[in-house]
């Protein structure tokens, strides 16, 4: 019998229970790897939750500071040219209308040359209260408010217009926006852009599966992308936040996150969110924002204003605010807002007369040299500086703070022409090029300002000459070593007589300082008032080393002059550099009658939600006397009708007092003048940036500029009542005795008590005598 053999056999791999093993170990793994995948997901889900809520339901956005001008206050009386009054309601963005219905449109009529208005207004929020929205009837003859009415006939004391907004303080990333809420959008503009952008936003949940089969479906016919599936939810979702960047991966982010919003949050809190975070355009470096800023950036009227056009316009543009840039591609953009009015008149928004009319309308944008937000740069710049001695810039950059000041708009786009146009025509004079200006009015006594030009061309944002452009002020510091010698009334007064001989003073290094006059005269004796009115230089160095450079520094200090003054006789003739800024400052405190007040240009601060934060009184200081101040303010009239200044009366009417004086630094490498009314300080400066000469001095450079601004400003005269211990009287302008009226020689002085000479001058009667200046001015 034999045995079988049992042999041992080895599984090869791949054989069937090793199969099954090595299935079961990867379905292991693939269903681990799946666990992992979606603990992963629900962890990112959890992430992009925590990113959706904390944005939304937090702080949205950076909201800039809104920085207003003045508004225009009119009342009977009050002097207001129509040429003006119009061009300020063009810039609020008021429409000319043939019957007024409803805010922001003005009607006119006219009778001969007086003009009557029927304007209805818009409504503000002012830091003192609220201004309703109200119609009212005003009446414009020989350019003064003559009638101011209510929108019933009745008396009305005072209107104020809604002010000017003139720029911001933007956020870093140059985002703006004004915020609006959906209860206060107009019906058309909701309803249209649900119609055109997502027609499903109330049924979905924020990803559209029929808009993205509709899409793909239109796509193909087209053989390209001609239409898009995103959601307005996912949209909002792309622009709040997320990039640009065109991937699957960031559209899945999106849709994801779309889900989580509509999750979260009510339709209504989505779509109003959308309306003001979507992108209208560029001014700028600025992105606008949101539909409330986008009319005011296209149309410049409030989103409540909007016509049915102009609504479909802003909605044509949110597919694309660069390629629907109404200013680069009208026609394009036409087409596409043309094509949204179709879309009102499918959905029963409009019917189709009104959609033949307004599809026949014009766009309707403001032109776009106009479109800029950030109006004014170099008050702004002003505006930003004394902010920021107050708040931090973040504040100001993210809180929504309105900032009011004392902007005047009329005046400022007057003086930007002024400059312009004077440099334009000065450059054509003398065949030259190159020169820039710098000028700033405001206003006498509350030491506001009204306008500032810091560049020929009023709206570069870039070097503020008016701030920052230090130069030499040549003859502007002489009423400051003459008012020296005033406030010494028992040594000086207009008529003493001073030295017009030469004058060498010795420098501490040894050498010589020996100023001449322009023409290089003597004039021996003078009488104070000449070496003023004629700007003398050796009668202003001669008085200004017997008074002592300390005093005069003193002066300088007390008029409002904080910079550096050098400690050299030379500062007598104008060796002191200022900006035009500076100079308006001391300046102003000769035109207040000797008070000092610091120049502002913000009068309140509010928060967004209107509480004021604070307020910017006016601050005031008697720091020269009345009297030596009224003395001075007469010499520089009398500079104004017979000295340097004189040529401004070819301009201006004789009967309207004023005051100023020319300077010219050495080389005529600066040209100045500063002048004042009773209402109005303006001061001037033109030159080269290159400190090179020009072909300018004060007389025949800056004054014409002056002259310019002044003699279209509605302003008053100074004031002509000199104060209780001043009184008029005739000094012989030779001898400095007194004199009579209608005698050789004999000018008309204000003297202090106790100043008028004991003795006389034997008078010889000039027949060809004719009352002065002044006293015609009382006549």
């Amino acid at each position: 019998m034999t045995r079988r053999r049992h042999k041992t056999r080895t599984r090869r791999k791949g054989q069937p229970g090793q199969g099954r093993h090595g299935w079961a170990l990867l379905r292991l793994w693939l269903l681990y790897a799946a666990g992992v995948i979606a603990l992963l997901f629900v962890l990112w889900v959890i992430y992009l939750n925590g990113v959706v809520r904390e944005k939304f339901e937090g702080k949205k956005w950076s909201v800039p500071a809104r920085v207003y001008a003045r508004p225009l206050e009119l009342y009977e009386g009050v002097s207001l040219p129509p040429d003006l009054f119009e061009q300020e309601m063009l810039a609020l963005g008021y429409r000319p209308v043939e019957r007024v219905s409803g805010p922001g449109q003005y009607a006119r009529r006219f009778e001969g040359n007086t003009r009557h208005y029927d304007v209805y207004s818009r409504g503000f929020e002012f830091w003192d209260g609220d201004e309703p929205a109200r119609r009212f009837r005003m009446t414009l003859d020989a350019g003064r408010v003559t009638r101011l009415q209510g929108g019933q006939g009745e008396p009305l004391p005072l209107m104020r217009l809604e002010p000017e907004e003139i720029g911001g303080i933007f956020p870093a990333h140059g985002e703006d926006r004004l915020l609006v809420r959906l209860a206060d959008l107009p019906p058309l503009l909701g309803e249209t852009l649900l119609a055109v952008e997502d027609r499903d936003f109330l049924d979905h949940f924020g990803v559209s599966p029929t808009a993205i089969l509709r899409a793909a479906w239109a796509n193909l016919q087209a053989g390209r992308v001609v239409q898009g599936g995103s959601t307005l939810t996912q949209q909002l979702v792309k622009n709040f936040y997320l990039t640009h960047e065109r991937s699957l991966q960031r559209k899945f982010q999106e849709a994801i996150m779309a889900v989580l919003l509509e999750v979260h949050y009510s339709k209504s809190e989505i779509l109003e969110t959308y309306i003001n975070e979507v992108y209208l355009g560029q001014s700028g470096s600025r992105g606008v924002h949101g539909f409330a800023l986008g009319a005011q950036h296209y149309f410049r009227q409030p989103l409540n204003e909007l016509k049915t056009e102009q609504i479909a316009l802003l909605i044509a543009i949110v597919k694309g605010a660069s390629y629907y840039n109404p200013w680069r591609h009208p026609e394009r953009v036409k087409d596409r807002r043309d094509l949204v009015l179709r879309v009102m008149h499918r959905e029963g928004l409009i019917d189709q007369a009104e959609l033949e009319k307004a599809t026949e309308a014009p766009l309707g944008i403001v032109p776009d040299v106009d479109y800029s937000l950030q109006s004014y740069p170099a008050f702004i710049e002003l505006v930003n500086r004394q902010l920021r001695r107050d708040y931090r810039e973040e504040d100001l950059r993210s809180e929504g703070l309105r900032i009011f000041t004392s902007l005047s708009p009329m005046i400022q786009r007057r003086l930007e022409r002024v400059i312009s146009e004077r440099l334009h025509r000065l450059e054509q004079a003398h065949s030259t090029e190159g020169l820039q200006g710098a000028a700033m009015v405001t206003s006498v006594g509350a030491g506001e300002v009204l306008a500032l030009v810091g560049d020929r061309n009023g709206r570069f944002n870039g070097f503020n000459r008016a701030l920052d452009a230090r130069r030499p002020i040549g003859s502007l510091v002489k009423p400051f070593v003459y008012l020296t010698a005033l406030e010494r009334p028992e040594t000086y007064h207009p008529g003493t007589l001073i030295s017009d001989d030469p004058v060498t003073v010795e420098a501490g290094d040894g050498t010589l300082w020996e100023p001449r006059n322009a023409s290089l005269e003597d004039h021996g004796e003078v009488p104070l008032y000449q070496g003023l009115v004629h700007s003398y230089n050796q009668a202003t160095a001669r008085l200004g080393m017997n008074l002592g450079l300390g005093a005069v520094y003193d002066t300088l200090r007390a008029a409002g002059f904080e910079g550096n003054i050098p400690g050299v006789p030379a500062i007598l003739l104008g060796a002191v550099e200022m900006t035009p800024y500076e100079v308006s400052g001391i300046y102003h405190t000769l035109a207040a009658e000797g008070v000092y007040t610091p120049l502002r240009a913000i009068r309140e601060v509010l928060t967004a939600e209107g509480d004021p934060l604070r307020r910017y009184p006016l601050k005031m200081e008697q720091r020269f006397s009345p009297e030596a101040s009224f003395q001075m303010q007469y010499l520089l009239q009398l500079a104004l009708r017979e000295g340097t200044g004189r040529s401004v009366y070819q301009r201006l009417p004789e009967e309207l007092a004023m005051a100023g004086k020319t300077g010219t630094s050495n080389d005529y490498r600066d040209s100045w003048f500063a002048g004042f009314s009773g209402q109005h300080l303006t001061v001037v400066w033109l030159g080269r940036d290159n400190n090179e000469e020009t072909p300018l001095t004060g007389s025949s450079g800056a004054l014409h500029a002056w002259a310019d601004m002044m003699a279209d400003l509605p302003t008053q005269g100074l004031p002509l009542s000199p104060p209780g211990d001043v009184s008029f009287d005739w000094i012989d302008s030779a001898t400095g005795k007194l004199s009579a009226e209608r005698c050789e020689g004999a000018v008309w002085l204000p003297l202090r008590e106790g100043q008028a000479p004991e003795e006389s001058v034997r008078c010889r009667i000039d027949r060809s005598s004719r009352p002065s200046w002044w006293q015609r001015l009382w006549q």
